[in-house]
C-alpha cells in the first residue's frame, strides 16, 4: 500500500511536526506528539487511499515542495524546495516570541505533504471499454482529498469522545491548515474541485476548531 518514498515522508513529516509541536518543552513533550501527529497522519493517509481505491485511481504521497520562485520560466529553483519540511519551523520559531506574551506557545502549521494521482491501468476498460483512456477529473481528486479531511474529522470527535482532547485537537488542526486552499495542498485539490464542498467541509471544520478553543 505504501511505497519506500511515502514511509519516507510519513517519518519524516511526523519528525518535524512532532519537533515544532514540542519545541517549548521536548523533553517531556516530544514522545507524545510523535505518536500523536504519527497516528494522526495515518488516518488522513489510509482515508485517502481508500477514497482512491474507490475511484479506481492510485495515488502517491509526496512531500510539499516549491520548484518555482516567480512566474518567468527561468525562475525555478534548482532542486525542489522542501516547504513542507521547513514552514513548520519557520512559522513556529516566528510566532512563538510574539506570542508568548499572550500565554501562546507560537502557531503549529501541520500542512506538510501533498499527493499526486493517476488512474489504474484496468481503470479505463472498466469505466470506458478501451485502455486510451484513464484520466482523473479535478473532482475525483477533490473528494480523495476530502476523505483525507473527513477522516481527520471523524477521529477528532471520537478523541473528544474518549477523553483524548489533545488528539483531538491536533486532528482540527491538521485537517484546518490542510483545507487551505494553498499551492497544491489538499485545499487546493477541493476547492477547485468541487466549491461547494470546500465551503461546506471549511465551515464544518472551522467550527471544530473555534469549538475546541472554547472546550480548552
Amino acid at each position: 500500500m505504501l511505497n519506500k518514498n511515502e514511509i519516507l515522508v510519513i517519518l519524516t513529516t511526523t519528525l518535524i511536526l512532532a519537533f515544532t509541536i514540542a519545541l517549548t518543552d521536548l523533553k517531556n513533550l516530544f514522545l507524545i506528539s510523535l505518536l500523536t501527529i504519527f497516528l494522526i497522519v495515518i488516518i488522513n493517509i489510509l482515508f485517502k487511499k481508500a477514497a482512491s481505491y474507490f475511484w479506481d485511481t492510485e495515488i502517491e504521497i509526496k512531500s510539499w515542495e516549491f520548484t518555482r520562485f516567480g512566474l518567468s520560466p527561468h525562475q525555478k529553483f534548482n532542486k525542489p524546495l522542501q516547504i513542507g519540511l521547513i514552514l513548520p519551523v519557520i512559522i513556529k520559531l516566528i510566532t512563538w516570541p510574539l506570542l508568548k506574551g499572550l500565554g501562546m506557545l507560537g502557531i503549529n502549521w501541520l500542512a506538510t505533504f501533498t499527493f499526486d494521482v493517476k488512474g489504474k491501468t484496468y481503470r479505463a476498460a472498466k469505466r470506458h471499454g478501451v485502455y486510451a483512456f484513464s484520466e482523473v477529473t479535478e473532482a475525483q481528486m477533490g473528494y480523495i482529498a476530502t476523505a483525507g479531511i473527513l477522516g481527520n474529522l471523524i477521529f477528532a470527535i471520537l478523541g473528544y469522545l474518549i477523553g483524548f482532547e489533545n488528539f483531538a485537537t491536533l486532528n482540527l488542526g491538521f485537517a484546518f491548515f490542510n483545507m487551505i486552499p494553498l499551492s497544491n495542498l489538499d485545499g487546493s485539490k477541493i476547492y477547485f474541485g468541487n466549491r461547494a464542498l470546500w465551503i461546506v467541509l471549511g465551515v464544518i471544520v472551522l467550527i471544530g476548531v473555534l469549538a475546541s478553543i472554547l472546550i480548552i
